[in-house]
């Protein structure tokens, strides 16, 4: 496999979609200060960001109408319950975690129509909840993952319609790609009242989750916070974490994948500039050492870690020790809604990839580190198609 066709997708430009952008979530404020600041959408694109922002022109009162709802139900609501995060790089299992834990009746999850609609979730649900089912996709764009109405999904899209800080923005807007990616994972540039922002933001859509969903802990899934743990310790002091691992060399393959399929689905500008090993490579690296530094400040109790083979393995006994380190109440209650799920995934197949030695040999040079730390060795070169296995 060689540089051409592993960095990057084989045209770099925008494409028209069949479904509406992400963004179509955004309020019609942050969409123009995104083509500000970031640049306008190239070609085709421009079909996309208008319907975008027409989307977003049309259901302002909706979203004027919610913002008033929230605020009044705010006032007599108990004070919301730290939540409980579940972290690691991208394509490490998070996803799978998350399918599995969100099945418990104890935690609230991020729905996919508070992913696309943060701003109008709560009244768009009641209202248009039917429609909104239908304009949901199959399946991830990046995997053979099925999407429903209860599909537990990572916070990250929907706070991208509500902040200019979210690594989806590098994504949409790749012409400044590297900067707008470590703005939205690492806040790097960002000034106290951009970070505050983004804070108060993220207090407001947990807020409208816990008001959707009351008496629950809120269960949030995002690899980007596996760079923030220390922020979210002090943003939420009884927070909990969950970190899951995997072999780093399938993950740098599976990460080739998730950003051809995401740029080629969502980029509204050319991405062909992108070195995207060079990004994979040096992003990895960063984001294990500030997930070393922050781990360690977190005390028992508040923490445990886990791979995505152990979970593979025996998901049922792993699940029940991270309740017991965690102390997380009602396991057994859960439990048969845990294997009903998993019983569903056994015909699920992953993505398969090819592993060229000399891609192993960079990745053991880049990654070392964490392949002695987790004790992981290469794959063969080919893995065989036909693998049931969970998704990642």
């Amino acid at each position: 496999m060689n540089k051409s066709k592993s960095t990057k997708p084989k045209t770099g430009k925008p494409k028209r979609r069949r479904f509406s952008h992400p963004l179509s979530g955004a309020t019609p404020g942050l969409l123009l200060r995104l083509v500000s600041e970031y640049g306008l959408p190239r070609g085709m694109a421009w079909v996309d960001y208008s319907a975008a922002l027409i989307s977003s022109l049309l259901k302002t009162p909706i979203t004027l109408v919610e913002r008033g709802r929230v605020a009044l139900a705010g006032r007599s609501m108990a004070p919301v319950t730290d939540p409980i995060f579940i972290v690691g790089h991208w394509r490490s299992g998070t996803t799978h975690l998350y399918n599995i834990m969100g099945r418990s009746p104890g935690f609230g999850t991020v729905s996919p129509f508070a992913t696309a609609l943060p701003w109008d979730f709560l009244l768009m649900e009641r209202f248009f909840g039917g429609l909104l089912k239908k304009a949901l996709p199959d399946g991830r764009y990046i995997d053979n993952v099925p999407v429903n109405a209860d599909s537990p999904q990572e916070d990250e899209i929907g706070l991208a319609n509500m902040s200019p800080l979210s690594f989806y923005h590098a994504l949409y807007f790749p012409r400044h790609f590297q900067a707008n990616f470590n703005a939205g994972v690492w806040l790097d540039g960002c000034s106290h009242a951009e970070v505050a922002g983004w804070q108060r933001r993220l207090k407001y859509f947990y807020l409208k989750l816990q008001i959707q969903q009351p008496g629950t802990t809120l269960l949030i899934k995002n690899p980007v916070y596996t760079a923030r743990i220390g922020m979210l310790a002090r943003m939420f002091p009884e927070a909990k974490f969950i970190h899951i691992h995997r072999n780093p060399y399938k993950l740098f393959f599976s990460m080739r994948n998730f950003y051809e399929k995401l740029l080629a689905q969502f980029a509204l500008q050319p991405w062909d500039h992108i070195d995207l090993d060079e990004h994979i490579f040096a992003t990895y690296s960063r984001m294990m050492d500030d997930l070393d530094r922050d781990w360690a400040e977190l005390p028992p109790g508040r923490r445990v870690e886990l791979s995505f083979d152990e979970l593979q393995k025996g998901a049922i006994e792993v699940l029940h020790g991270v309740y017991d380190e965690l102390e997380l109440p009602r396991f057994f209650e859960a439990l048969p809604m845990f294997e009903s799920y998993l019983r569903a995934t056994e015909g699920y197949i992953k993505n398969t990839y090819q592993f060229p030695p000399e891609t192993i040999d960079k990745i053991t040079a880049r990654w070392g580190k964490q392949i002695e730390q987790w004790q992981y060795e290469p794959p063969g070169q080919y893995e065989p198609p036909g693998q049931y296995e969970p998704p990642e």
